[in-house]
C-alpha cells in the first residue's frame, strides 16, 4: 500500500510544481508538506488558498487510497475547506479517512503552519475508480 501511494504521488505534476513532499502514509492517513514560496503566495505574502486547498485535497485523497483494494484509484467528488489562518512557512497537511466505503469514502484534512497556526480544516468525499487502460500512445 505504501509503495502504491508513493508511486502515485511521484506522478503528481501539481505536487512537484508546489514543491510538496509525501512525508507519511499509514492505514487511512497521509501527511504532505510544502513550504510557502513566492510562486505559491498571494498578494499579502501568505500562502495562496489554492496551495492550502491542493495540499488538503491531496492528503485526504491519498488517505482514501490507503483503504482501497489494489487496482483502484480515487478521485475527489466533493471537497469543502474552511480557511482559518494565514498560511506561512512550512505547511503540513494531514488527511484521514472518516468512513471507508465501497462507493464513497468520507475524508477530512487539516493544514497547520510551522508557526503552529491551524491554517485550514476540510471535509470531502472520494470515489473509487478503476483506472482506464494505458493507451498504446502513452
Amino acid at each position: 500500500m505504501e509503495d502504491r501511494v508513493t508511486d502515485s504521488f511521484a506522478r503528481q505534476g501539481l505536487m512537484r510544481t508546489l514543491g510538496a513532499t509525501l512525508e507519511h502514509v499509514g492505514d487511512g492517513v497521509a501527511r504532505i508538506t510544502a513550504t510557502v514560496s513566492e510562486a505559491t503566495s498571494q498578494h499579502h505574502g501568505a500562502g495562496h488558498a489554492g496551495l492550502t486547498f491542493a495540499l488538503a485535497d491531496t492528503a485526504a485523497g491519498y488517505a482514501a487510497l490507503t483503504v482501497m483494494e489494489p487496482g483502484f484509484e480515487v478521485v475527489t467528488s466533493e471537497f469543502r475547506i474552511s480557511l482559518l489562518a494565514p498560511a506561512r512557512g512550512r505547511l503540513v497537511a494531514v488527511g484521514r479517512v472518516i468512513r471507508p466505503g465501497r462507493r464513497l469514502i468520507a475524508v477530512a484534512a487539516d493544514v497547520h503552519g510551522e508557526d503552529g497556526a491551524h491554517v485550514a480544516t476540510a471535509l470531502g468525499t472520494m470515489v473509487p475508480v478503476k483506472p482506464a487502460p494505458a493507451s498504446q500512445n502513452d
